[in-house]
């Protein structure tokens, strides 16, 4: 590195600890900051398609994982006004068998605290808690960040993992802009046991309608049911925990059927995010500073890609940095030519899948003739691209290797 010092990594969520074990292998030392105490106090329930469990496998993360994940058996479509089952996706043994990897189910604070285990396991791997950044110096030798205190750490090159609301990309991309997109997310968990009708099922369930759709599936390895509700309207608010009003997402649903409405009705609890977009950055990087996951490049969560493309991120520009030792400008630039692509075109398609989501009308009905000629067999076809590619073989040699 052009500096002797380990990679600064700020924010310890799942592109940062990915980031950070990835590195490990390599035999590069890493330092994490984040501003809390590396708990993950979310309720989120959180999908993991056979790209992203891949890369968990070849870290040493997956098998630590396993026991509090669910191996859903399909995705099944629904229509929501009518309760119709309009397709189904076959998971389970059929996409391991494809792919080579499981599509997972579980609680986002499950997959934390396996990239914690792993981590903590790994000695070039410091974890620096309660460190909020508040300023960046970049020179020749390396970079210092300091904290809100003044407490200042120093290393070789700093990644950006800390989110939506990046405090990173304010040095990289001064003048970046979150734009709301105009939908609100209401998200909850509740027992799997007694839940009503097809939401008991070993599946992952998306219920499609008017400006609405309805997401659930197994998590905490089949004893709970994340739930999350998707609405046009809302307003703009930052964070993405806050408590949610149920009458304002019920008013989203009235004319869905009663299968729905027997399952959203009686929750009481909900906690809100409003979604973002940001318009594609000039560059991910400045310097010896560069940006993964959602301070890169957020995604609408309509493919439950968010995760998936920090992870993949992180792999990536860690393989870059082990193979580029002495010069981290050029592994950015290696990092950032090999990713925006699939970023982008990640980006766009969720945005996309977003709007057929939530059709009307007769386009509506035309949607679902297309999805009910849809071969359960051949479904997948469209999803190899996501799937079957990580782009971890477009890497040169990590160096020693």
């Amino acid at each position: 590195m052009a500096k002797h010092g380990p990679v600064l990594i700020a924010g310890g969520g799942i592109g940062g600890f990915s980031a950070a074990i990835t590195l490990a292998r390599a035999s590069l030392d890493s330092r994490i900051l984040e501003r809390s105490s590396f708990t993950e106090e979310s309720g989120a329930g959180i999908q993991l398609g056979p790209n992203a469990t891949r890369i968990l496998a070849k870290l040493g993360v997956l098998n630590a994982l396993l026991p509090a994940a669910f191996t859903p058996e399909a995705i099944s479509l629904f229509d929501g006004v009518s309760g119709r089952q309009l397709t189904t996706v076959t998971l389970g043994a059929h996409v391991e068998k494809r792919y080579g990897a499981p599509y997972l189910t579980l609680h986002r604070a499950d997959l934390h605290a396996a990239l914690r285990k792993v981590a903590e396991s790994l000695a070039p791997i410091d974890l620096t808690p309660d460190f909020d950044v508040a300023r960046i110096e970049a020179g020749d030798e390396g970079i210092t960040v300091a904290d809100i205190d003044g407490t200042a750490v120093e290393g070789s090159t700093l990644i950006g993992a800390d989110g939506l609301w990046s405090t990173v990309r304010r040095t990289v991309a001064p003048n970046a802009r979150l734009y709301f997109s105009g939908h609100t997310a209401y998200r909850t968990l509740v027992p799997l046991s007694g839940s009503p009708g097809p939401f008991s099922a070993p599946l992952v369930g998306l219920w499609l309608g008017p400006k609405a759709h309805l997401v659930h599936y197994p998590v905490r390895g089949g004893d709970a049911l994340n739930v999350v509700a998707v609405t046009e309207g809302g307003g703009e608010a930052q964070g993405w925990d806050r408590a949610g009003d149920g009458d304002s997402l019920l008013s989203g649903f009235t004319r869905w059927c009663k299968e729905s409405k027997s399952l959203l009705e009686p929750i009481t609890s909900w906690r809100a995010w409003s979604l973002y977009r940001l318009l594609p950055l000039p560059s991910w990087s400045q310097g010896p500073i560069t940006l993964l996951g959602d301070a890169a490049h957020p995604v609408l969560p309509y493919l439950a890609q968010g995760a998936a493309l920090a992870i993949e991120d992180a792999a990536v520009l860690a393989d870059a940095l082990a193979a580029e030792r002495r010069d981290p400008a050029s592994a950015f630039t290696q990092y950032e030519a090999l990713r925006r692509p699939r970023a982008t075109r990640l980006q766009q398609t969720s945005q996309r899948f977003g709007l057929m989501y939530h059709l009307c009308g007769p386009a509506r009905f035309a949607r679902n003739l297309v999805l009910r000629s849809q071969n359960e067999k051949t479904a997948l076809n469209r999803f190899d691209w996501l799937y079957g590619e990580t782009a971890l073989s477009s890497l040169p040699p990590r160096a020693g290797a």
